[in-house]
C-alpha cells in the first residue's frame, strides 16, 4: 500500500525538471505529453521558489497553486471516479461532487507536503514510446536528488472538444499506481458503511491531517 512518504514523491515530481522530453513532430500543432510533464514541472518549481509561504507548506497557496497550474491538466472527475470505482455509479450528483472535493483536499495536502522539499531535486523525462495517434500515453520519469531514483510515470489521455489537450488521469510511484491503491482502500469502506461512509472518511482523514499541519 502507498504510505503518505510516497505519495509525497509523487506530487513533488511535478514541481521539478530538467532534461528536455522528446518532442513528437506529429504534435507540431499541439502540446505533447512528455512536453506536458515538463512545461508543469517548470512552472511550478518556479513558483515555489519564488514564494516562501508554499515552502512552508501554506496550504492556501498550495491550493490556489494547484488550481492554477495543475488542475486543468488533470481529468479529476475520471481519476476519482476510477479510485472509488464501482461505488461511482451508486452515488448521485451530490455525492460524487462531495467526494471530488475531498478527494482533491486529500491529494493536495500531501501535494503540500511535497513542495517543501523538492528544490534539489531534478526529474529526468524518458523517451515516448507510442504512435503518433495514439490517444492513451504513458510517460515515464525518473526522479533524482535525495538518495535512490524514484520512478514516477504518468497516465495521460487526449481529449477532445473544448478543453482539447492531454490530460493526466493516473499516477505510478514506486511501481504502484495511485487509483488502484486508493480503490482498494476506498471500496473496503463503500462496503463497509456506503458512499456516505466514504465521504464521512475522507472529511475525518482530512481534519486529521490539517490537525497535525
Amino acid at each position: 500500500m502507498m504510505n503518505r512518504r510516497n505519495l509525497g514523491r509523487m506530487a513533488a515530481t511535478l514541481a521539478v525538471a530538467s532534461s528536455m522530453g522528446m518532442h513528437w513532430a506529429a504534435f507540431a500543432a499541439d502540446e505533447a505529453p512528455d512536453a506536458l510533464i515538463k512545461r508543469l514541472s517548470l512552472e511550478v518549481m518556479g513558483s515555489v521558489r519564488g514564494d516562501k509561504a508554499i515552502q512552508a507548506g501554506d496550504i492556501n497557496k498550495v491550493i490556489a497553486l494547484v488550481d492554477k497550474v495543475i488542475m486543468p491538466n488533470v481529468n479529476f472527475r475520471r481519476m476519482t471516479a476510477a479510485a472509488v470505482g464501482p461505488g461511482w455509479r451508486q452515488a448521485s450528483p451530490e455525492q460524487q461532487k462531495r467526494l471530488e472535493e475531498e478527494f482533491k483536499v486529500l491529494l493536495v495536502r500531501t501535494y503540500a507536503g511535497a513542495l517543501a522539499q523538492v528544490n534539489d531535486q531534478t526529474i529526468a523525462i524518458k523517451p515516448l514510446r507510442a504512435a503518433a495517434d495514439d490517444k492513451d500515453v504513458l510517460v515515464r520519469t525518473e526522479i533524482t536528488g535525495r538518495g535512490d531514483p524514484i520512478q514516477l510515470d504518468y497516465r495521460l489521455e487526449k481529449t477532445p472538444g473544448v478543453g482539447a489537450g492531454w490530460k493526466i488521469y493516473n499516477l505510478n510511484v514506486l511501481g504502484v499506481w495511485l487509483v488502484e491503491t486508493y480503490r482498494g482502500q476506498f471500496a473496503t469502506e463503500i462496503n463497509a458503511r456506503g458512499v456516505d461512509g466514504l465521504i464521512e472518511a475522507l472529511v475525518a482523514r482530512n481534519k486529521n491531517n490539517a490537525a497535525k499541519g
